[in-house]
Formats: C-alpha cells, sequence, structure tokens
C-alpha cells in the first residue's frame, strides 16, 4: 500500500497570497516617483526677488504626487492635470497638505527607508502655501515640466492571460462600505509561475483597495451561495490543509503600478488554483455593477528564493471599553533564523491610532521598522523598503498598537462608544503586523528555514493564546511534518478540545496515530472524520489503510471505492483500491483499477507490480 494521506496545514494563504498574496502584486508604488537619493520635486530654492510660479515650482510637486490618482478614470474627485485645474483647488491643497492628509503617506519618517515613498518635505508644503498666498503666478511657460504620461490600459503590456469574474456584484446606491470577494479561477493544466499580476477593479471611483488571496483547493467556492457570484466578508481567511509558505503581498490602492517579483521569486499557480480577490467598496449614490478582472504575467524563471509572510497579532487582547483612548496591546517574537525583511504590512480598523514595529537585534541596537501616528484605515498600505533589512537570529520582533475608542476619534463607527473585540466586522478591531521575510538557510541544518520559522511562530502563538484552534492544528502539522509525532497528537488533541467535531483534525489525528502504529485509535477518529464529512477524500483514503492494516480488505476495497469516486484522477486511490480487491480474490477488477492507476501515472511502482502479481495470478491454472 503507498503512504497514507496526512494533509497536514489549516492555513491561511495570504492575507492578503494571501501568497496574502494582498492585489495587483503590487506594493504602494506610483508612476513617476523619484529615485531614493534625487532631490525632491519643487525643492529648487527660490531666491527672495524670484515669485514662486506654477510652472518651476509647483507643477513639478503636483505632477509627480498627485497627478497619478488626480486624473481621468481614477479614484481622485478632480483633476491636476494642468495650471487652471491646481489654481480651482489652491487652497484647498494648501489645507491638506499642511495638515498631511494629502497625498496619502502615513509612516513617520525613518532610517530604514521606503520605496516610493510618498511624504511631502516642509519645504515643499511652505512653497505651496507661498504660491497660493502670492496669487499663484503661473510663470515662464519654458519652465513648465512634459506632463505626466500614463499606461492606458494594462500598465505592463497584453496580460499573457486575462480572467473575468464570472457575474457582476452590484453595489447598493447608499449604505456603509461594502466589501465583496470575487472568486476568478486560474485555468492552467499544469503548474505555473508568474512574475506580476494586476488588477482592473472596475470602476476606480467606487473601489477604495483590494487584496488577493491565493485559493489552491477552491475551497472558498463553499461561500458562495450561487457559482461564480463571489461573496460577502471584510477579512478572508483561506484555510486549507497544505502547508504552503511561499507568499506575496498582492496588494491595490488607487495610483498603484503593478510590483513584478524579481527573477528567483516568482508566484508559483497550480492546476485548480482560484485567485480570490477581496475588494472595499464605496456606494456612489446610485447603484453600480462591479466586475473586476486581472491580469497575469508568467515567466519561465521558477522560483528559487522563498520568502513568506510571518504574522505577528494581538487579536486575543482586544476588549477596549467605551471612552478609552490609549488602549495599547502588544506582542514579541524572537526570530529562530537570519532573515532578510522585504514588506511590511502593519493593519487595524477604525479604532487604531499609533501602530509601531521595531525590531531589537541581538547586539542591543534598536530598529524602527514602521511607526505610524495617526492611522487612517482608508489609506492601509503595503511598505516595501527600499533595500531589504537584514535581521539576524535572535532579533525579537515587537508591536505596539495603540486604539482610540472614546468619543474624540471621529472614526470611531459607534455613536455613543461601545465596548469593541476582535471580529471581521468593520465595528470589530483587528491588530495584526504582517512581514514579508526571506528566511536564510541555516548553516548546522537541512531543515527548510520557512518550516523553522513557522513552527517557532506556531509555538509563539499557542504560548500566547493556549485557545487558539488555527495555530494548536498548526503546530501539530510542523511537529508531524519533521517527526515528532507524539508533539504533534498532543496538539490534535489540544485542537479537537476545541472542537471535538472537527474532520480535518481527526483525520489529522488519525495520520499521526497510525504512523505510530495505534491503527484502531486512528479507525475510530477516521470514522468521526467521515461522519462529519463524508465526502472527505483524505479520511476515505486513511481509512482504506487502517482497514487494509486490520486485514479488512472488504472494509478497504470500500474506503477506497469512496475515494475514488470522490478523486477520481488519484493514482494512489486506484492503486489501493485494485490492491485491496486483490486480496478479495477480484482480480479481474482488481486489474482494472491498477491499469487505471498506470493510465494516471505511468512510473507509479506499486500499481505495475501489483499488477504483475495479478496478472500471473489469472493466468495461473485454477
Amino acid at each position: 500500500m503507498s503512504a497514507s494521506r496526512r494533509r497536514m496545514m489549516r492555513w491561511a494563504e495570504g492575507i492578503f497570497a494571501l501568497a496574502v498574496a494582498i492585489a495587483a502584486a503590487g506594493s504602494f508604488a506610483f508612476a513617476g516617483h523619484a529615485t531614493s537619493g534625487a532631490p525632491h520635486p519643487g525643492t529648487t530654492a527660490t531666491s527672495a526677488s524670484h515669485a514662486v510660479t506654477f510652472n518651476r515650482d509647483i507643477a513639478p510637486i503636483i505632477f509627480h504626487y498627485c497627478s497619478s490618482c488626480h486624473r481621468p478614470g481614477e479614484a481622485g474627485p478632480f483633476l491636476l492635470l494642468t495650471y487652471e485645474d491646481v489654481r480651482r483647488h489652491g487652497n484647498q491643497i494648501v489645507a491638506v497638505t499642511h495638515t498631511r492628509f494629502m497625498p496619502p503617506w502615513l509612516p513617520e519618517p525613518q532610517t530604514l527607508e521606503f520605496a516610493d515613498e510618498r511624504r511631502l518635505t516642509d519645504e515643499q508644503i511652505a512653497l505651496i502655501q507661498n504660491w497660493v498666498e502670492d496669487g499663484m503666478q503661473r510663470g515662464n511657460p519654458a519652465d513648465l515640466p512634459p506632463t505626466p504620461q500614463f499606461a492606458q490600459g494594462w500598465q505592463l503590456g497584453k496580460p499573457d492571460l486575462v480572467v473575468k469574474a464570472a457575474l457582476p456584484f452590484l453595489l447598493p446606491a447608499t449604505g456603509s462600505d461594502t466589501y465583496w470577494n470575487f472568486i476568478l479561477p486560474i485555468p492552467v493544466n499544469e503548474s505555473r509561475w508568474v512574475k506580476a499580476v494586476e488588477i482592473r477593479p472596475g470602476d476606480k471611483r467606487l473601489v477604495h483597495h483590494a487584496n488577493i488571496l491565493v485559493d489552491r483547493l477552491e475551497l472558498s467556492r463553499k461561500l458562495e451561495k450561487q457559482p461564480g457570484a463571489g461573496f460577502g466578508g471584510m477579512e478572508l481567511r483561506i484555510e486549507s490543509e497544505l502547508f504552503d509558505p511561499d507568499s506575496h503581498f498582492l496588494f491595490w490602492k488607487p495610483g498603484s503600478v503593478p510590483y513584478v517579483e524579481p527573477d528567483g521569486m516568482a508566484l508559483r499557480i497550480d492546476k485548480g488554483t482560484d485567485l480570490v480577490l477581496n475588494t472595499h467598496l464605496q456606494p456612489s449614490g446610485k447603484p453600480e455593477s462591479i466586475q473586476p478582472s486581472i491580469g497575469v504575467f508568467f515567466t519561465d524563471k521558477p522560483a528559487t528564493e522563498h520568502p513568506m509572510l510571518l504574522q505577528l497579532e494581538c487579536d486575543n487582547q482586544l476588549d477596549i471599553p467605551p471612552g478609552d483612548a490609549n488602549f495599547v496591546v502588544r506582542d514579541d517574537f524572537t526570530l529562530p533564523v537570519d532573515v532578510d525583511l522585504l514588506a511590511i504590512y502593519p493593519h487595524a480598523h477604525y479604532l487604531g491610532k499609533d501602530l509601531e514595529a521595531t525590531a531589537n537585534l541581538p547586539d542591543g541596537t534598536k530598529e524602527t521598522l514602521i511607526h505610524i501616528k495617526h492611522w487612517d484605515l482608508n489609506w492601509q498600505a503595503v511598505y516595501r523598503y527600499e533595500n531589504p533589512v537584514s535581521l539576524p537570529k535572535g532579533t525579537v520582533i515587537s508591536m505596539r498598537y495603540v486604539y482610540d475608542n472614546s468619543s474624540e476619534n471621529t472614526a470611531n463607527p459607534n455613536h455613543p462608544p461601545q465596548r469593541v473585540r476582535a471580529g471581521n466586522r468593520a465595528s470589530d478591531e483587528m491588530s495584526h503586523l504582517w512581514l514579508q521575510v526571506l528566511p536564510k538557510n541555516l548553516a548546522d541544518s537541512s531543515r527548510d528555514p520557512r518550516m523553522v520559522l513557522q513552527e517557532a511562530l506556531a509555538q509563539h502563538r499557542v504560548e500566547k493564546d493556549p485557545g487558539d484552534f488555527e495555530w494548536r492544528y498548526n503546530l501539530g502539522a510542523m511537529l508531524q511534518s519533521r517527526g515528532d509525532v507524539r508533539g504533534a497528537e498532543i496538539q490534535y488533541q489540544a485542537a479537537l478540545r476545541l472542537r471535538p467535531g472537527d474532520a480535518t483534525v481527526n483525520n489529522a489525528l488519525a495520520g499521526a496515530l497510525l504512523s505510530s502504529g495505534q491503527v484502531d485509535e486512528a479507525v475510530v477518529h477516521l470514522t468521526a472524520a467521515l461522519q462529519a464529512r463524508p465526502d472527505y477524500f483524505d479520511a476515505h483514503y486513511n481509512l482504506g489503510q487502517a482497514l487494509a492494516a486490520q486485514n479488512n480488505f472488504s472494509g478497504a476495497a470500500a474506503q477506497f471505492r469512496d475515494a475514488v469516486r470522490e478523486n477520481p484522477q488519484d493514482a494512489d486511490a486506484e492503486a489501493n483500491l485494485g490492491s485491496a480487491l486483490a486480496q478479495l480474490g477480484q482480480l479481474e477488477e482488481a486489474k482494472t483499477h491498477l491499469e487505471r492507476a498506470l493510465q494516471l501515472n505511468p512510473s507509479h511502482s506499486l500499481a505495475r507490480e501489483n499488477l504483475q502479481t495479478v496478472e500471473q495470478m489469472i493466468a495461473e491454472p485454477h
């Protein structure tokens, strides 16, 4: 018999491929951004004898920081492409730049620089104010820089594949913000490598932001009430029994451009993969139809480096009393391996006020990874570092988030303030910090450093919150993957106490029990898994294995037959069904299934060996 199926991971991809993956494989990047170290637009010194003019001083600032969103087809509520455009809104521009409401850039200045930073300097802000106060002079036409040119259609050129939501979503004319998830199947017949994903979310006036999550097992389809219609939900977690730590931020905001992954860091897409586009939609005053599409750009260069998303969170600490304007949560995690930090994504809801993440290095130095003193959910973003940040083993990553649940918080969704706990609704709260890291190989071990990092994180999460079902399960799966079967059993049993009837945990526990020879107990848990989920392929397969180990070949054949029915393309199930039938003396039917196994997998050694035996038995005179 072939090895038992112990698909071992219940895992959230992404937030955002989520693979979080989070949409348009992109960072918060904009067309026409300045190279790091280059002078800021509009910072040329203006002497007292020269008045500030639009053409020489203001246009470079507007074209660089504003025009990418304030142009036709983008989210800006008015155009900022010409002198007349800017003059018409001069006083408004002074107000929003003085308060730093615009351009939207939340992080404070820090030593570790972000790519494509959108922060105006104090000099630029003063220059705009002086220009408006001096009468908004146009200036010499020869000083006017070229009007920025933006790509029309797909920004990266024609995609290799375009997928579109099967059905549109009708956004109501009024009401609160809406979160809708579109499922977009990727029609590939083999694994492909993706270097970029570009989103066309629909009318950009209506879409605040969007994230892509990678669903490798088509599990999100079960959430749809109508096939192809999608489903609602602000925060999306895709649970999978497969451990796939490779993760990319897939995040889209108005004005962003698609991010092209460097060679060697492409995203793998397999047959049967869905991309789930999680969109934040804002009503316009009339019903609107939203039907997004995604452009996929393939590469023939497979991944040789494998980034992963590391998530810290303090959701179990979130119980914010009404009126509390300074509610603090903290988390600290020690890195078990050396990593390069590539990007960071802090996340809270409307009560978030001050979000900070730091790295405390083993040599005693401290680095600010990101600090947002004035959090605004409406301008959340993924921030990529200008250069990878080297964090050695033993570095402590710390997050400290402050929440304001008082009536002074104008973003507070509750009036008067109410007690708020963790949850997925906009009126709930979250305390998440996502880091995209590239783990380094261990000098003293052959273990995958990603698995070492994930196991350490799972252990941390279980110690911090013993009632966390997902991380109990994850820790058990990782312990089992490195051969600590007893440790895995302990974690699975703890997960079952939290969710006694869970089919996935019963199946995983049974796999661990089978590997340690506890067949009778494994049968009990596999039976429970199938009672909860009768169409569970892995449980049918594993129960067939267990019954065969008990020499109950009739029962084993029945389970393998069910497994073949659930997944007709699985060569192992066909081979094991043929083997069980052979044990029962049903040689002709056994031959049929063994031949079918070889059709599915011509190199299946077990099927070939058993087929030869069956053919010899058929040929022998009785």
